[in-house]
């Protein structure tokens, strides 16, 4: 989980929201505005998944009563970063939620794509899973989506449940201005004379030239390309669970020419002495 190494007792006494997120490696959370963590619907299930979630709720609103805090602080502090966490997963996809992150997103306060083609395209951070102590945090990038581990070891201990798997693809639902554009569309790319891109003029040399063996010499011997693609995982952006429309079209295409390209691959290498 992630770690709190600043702040003063004074200020952890004074206000435990400002003093987490000032900790370093919270820098990827916002602040819940506090009527929504005081509106017991939006906790609704919370109290079955935190062990003492009375107290670690009224040590977020600082609320608890200072001798119940000095004895169970440690194991307090614990639990109410668990439940601030959890509370942040739901916030962050409303729609003033989605505001504050925006603000974040605009800043790059999640950090860049390391891919070149990407062009520095801000992340949004993203969970593998809803259910908290099963994955850390990832970083999805809205122009080649796919996910990428963060940079900082602090960044990349948060729990991706904090976050959720819905938060990054519903930004994009509702602020469709800022889908980023495609790599057929970036505007760094090589144009030849005749308007072509120069991916536009791979994929139409790779069309017209002749099948060439799997294997070239030199390397690659004893290797099945095939079973190598059959195994290659990809993401596959949900929003509540379902997969976005327009994504889950263009990822069946995608994965119905990746399956002709490995039943050529298995073809040529049956053929392959």
């Amino acid at each position: 989980m992630e770690e709190a190494s600043t702040g003063s007792d004074s200020d952890y006494s004074r206000c435990w929201i400002s003093w987490f997120l000032s900790s370093k490696g919270n820098e990827y959370f916002c602040e819940v505005d506090e009527d929504f963590i005081l509106d017991r619907f939006n906790l609704t299930g919370l109290n079955s998944e935190v062990a003492n979630y009375s107290q670690a709720l009224d040590l977020i609103t600082d609320s608890l009563d200072d001798d119940i805090q000095d004895e169970l602080r440690g194991s307090l502090d614990v639990q109410a970063r668990l439940l601030y966490g959890l509370i942040h997963a739901r916030w962050i996809v409303t729609a003033r939620g989605l505001t504050k992150m925006l603000d974040k997103y605009k800043r790059a306060d999640f950090g860049r794509c390391p891919r070149v083609l990407c062009a520095s395209q801000p992340l949004l951070p993203v969970g593998l899973t809803d259910i908290p102590y099963e994955k850390s945090v990832k970083l999805f990038c809205g122009r080649c989506e796919d996910l990428y581990s963060p940079k900082s070891s602090r960044h990349g201990s948060i729990d991706g449940a904090y976050f959720g798997t819905t938060f990054p693809h519903l930004l994009y639902l509702v602020y469709p201005t800022l889908i980023p554009a495609k790599d057929g569309d970036n505007p760094t790319a090589v144009v030849s004379k005749d308007g072509a891109t120069g991916d536009a003029r791979a994929r139409r040399r790779v069309k017209d030239e002749p099948e060439v063996a799997v294997a070239a010499e030199g390397g690659g011997e004893g290797i099945n390309t095939a079973s190598v693609a059959i195994k290659a995982e990809r993401y596959r952006p949900r929003i509540y669970g379902f997969q976005v429309n327009e994504i889950a079209k263009l990822q069946r295409w995608q994965e119905a020419v990746r399956d002709r390209q490995i039943a050529r691959l298995e073809a040529l290498e049956a053929k392959t002495p």
